[in-house]
């Protein structure tokens, strides 16, 4: 018995080395990998969606909703971001990360914030010019700034933490606590595929052709 429960489990072990692309290679990764397999066998209850009976593929329907999202995101973070000194929502956004994460290069921030660099650029700049963030040279590049939120700042950033922190509980609705613990899971993996693939920097003229070809399942 523990010998064909052993050579089950390298087996399954096996097949998740084969096909771990959209999770991370450690136990964390597995585990999600094993709870995603049973999910798919279970049955769903059916999702109806406005097109569907036409042929309106549920990808689609994914993008129209996260271009949806985005937006209302963007609405709310303007609101709150009403009356204040700051001009956009990833002006804040580039502080908190340098208040969370500490001092780091100028393209290190624009890379967490999955932003192309000319647009980081002028938020940065825009930053500094508030007196926001601080820069100093590398100690190990010369060509590179190190940048850190002052405490000019912070003190900017405190100021709108409270109606940030609303906007950000607006935007997840009515969700339950089981919903908002699955749709994290879900966003981290959709993250976790598109992320590399963002970093590499493709040119649009190959960027959906080394997709498919590099990244997708064969059957997609």
């Amino acid at each position: 018995m523990k010998s064909k429960l052993l050579h089950e489990v390298i087996d399954l072990v096996d097949r998740f080395q084969s096909d771990s692309h959209h999770y991370s290679a450690d136990i964390h990764g597995f585990k999600l990998w094993v709870a995603d397999g049973l999910e798919e066998r279970e049955p769903m209850d059916e999702v109806a969606w406005e097109g569907k009976d036409e042929g309106r593929s549920p990808e689609s329907v994914i993008n129209t909703l996260l271009v949806h999202l985005n937006r209302y995101a963007k609405t709310y973070s303007k609101s709150a971001i009403y009356d204040s000194d700051f001009s956009t929502q990833e002006e804040f956004i580039y502080l908190i990360n340098l208040k969370t994460f500490g001092a780091m290069s100028k393209m290190e921030l624009i890379k967490k914030n999955v932003q192309d660099k000319p647009t980081g650029m002028q938020i940065i700049n825009r930053l500094i010019a508030h007196g926001w963030i601080g820069q100093s040279d590398s100690d190990t590049d010369g060509r590179s700034k190190i940048i850190k939120i002052t405490k000019k700042g912070k003190t900017a950033l405190e100021q709108q933490m409270k109606k940030i922190r609303q906007a950000t509980k607006i935007v997840a609705g009515d969700l339950t606590q089981h919903e908002k613990m699955k749709l994290i899971q879900l966003l981290k993996k959709l993250d976790h595929f598109h992320n590399p693939i963002f970093l590499k920097n493709y040119d649009s003229a190959e960027l959906l052709d080394k997709v498919k070809s590099e990244y997708l399942p064969v059957n997609n």
